[in-house]
């Protein structure tokens, strides 16, 4: 698949900067960027939903021993 990219003069320069110390063609650094972008967005998400899982898992915590609490109690 060909797609065209529309740059700015700055990413031009350091596309072009990036494809000589790496000795790569710029579209391959480009195909690079576009799957470390992937990754790190997925890696954040997984991040984000385990902060989440955790954070519930404490509260129902609470909410358990709460509970535990009041039959302990004769509630």
């Amino acid at each position: 698949m060909v797609t065209t990219v529309r740059l700015t003069h700055e990413l031009e320069e350091i596309l072009k900067s990036l494809s000589t110390r790496l000795h790569k063609k710029k579209s391959d650094v480009i195909r690079e960027a576009i799957r470390h972008y992937a990754k790190d967005l997925e890696q954040t998400q997984n991040s984000r939903i385990r902060s989440a899982m955790q954070k519930t898992m404490a509260s129902d915590f609470k909410e358990y021993k709460n509970y535990d609490t009041s039959i302990d109690d004769g509630l």
